[in-house]
């Protein structure tokens, strides 16, 4: 059974996603620990609420060095929610802009939308040869909660050295939903809020562990 640490660095929806994982069939831990989130086969970074502070709070625990560490050795990272959007370059949020983990180029920003947050199920738009939505019909829909967004895919090679997976959404304008990034993967909706899809989704994750 492959082992997955859950980075808690004072955000995001531990428990819930640690109850998604475990059915998904994975041996899951809660922590803060470097040495434990390094050593996981899958780490899962959550996130919910302002990007400032889920920035400053993955810097309290060197978050972004565990990350970091992770991927230069082809380990699996897996972001979601405002875990996804701080692995971005910088966000913008009420006119301030936060530094990121720098993972990918780019800018998270207020999504261009009447109605604001974007709140309940989606479908997406994944690559054909999408191994994190392998086995999903393309009309499966996905529990959003946001109002931020990356809103344009700047990366063109990839940390495996090839082309980045991007899965795309629409509340008002297209966003990225989605990014399979060699060993770097996330979701901007909350896969361990969306039933039976998040759950294919999370099994998908944990195959490739």
């Amino acid at each position: 059974m492959p082992s997955v640490a859950i980075l808690d660095y004072g955000s995001g929806n531990l428990r819930s996603a640690e109850r998604a994982l475990v059915r998904a069939g994975a041996d899951v831990e809660v922590t803060a620990d470097p040495r434990a989130a390094l050593e996981a086969d899958g780490l899962v970074v959550p996130g919910v609420g302002a990007y400032a502070a889920c920035a400053e709070g993955l810097r309290s625990v060197s978050g972004e060095r565990i990350i970091g560490k992770r991927l230069a050795g082809g380990r699996p990272v897996l972001g979601i929610c405002v875990g996804m959007q701080i692995l971005f370059e910088r966000g913008v949020e009420h006119g301030v802009e936060t530094e990121g983990a720098a993972e990918w180029p780019g800018t998270v920003e207020r999504l261009n939308a009447e109605i604001l947050p974007h709140m309940g199920w989606n479908t997406v738009r994944a690559p054909a040869d999408s191994q994190l939505f392998a086995g999903l019909d393309p009309e499966a829909r996905f529990y959003f909660v946001h109002s931020y967004a990356a809103r344009t895919w700047e990366l063109d090679s990839g940390l495996s050295g090839q082309q980045p997976r991007v899965t795309w959404a629409h509340h008002g304008e297209d966003f990225v939903a989605a990014v399979e990034n060699g060993p770097l993967w996330a979701t901007q909706f909350h896969p361990e809020k969306s039933g039976d899809a998040g759950a294919q989704l999370l099994r998908n994750w944990v195959a490739t562990l």
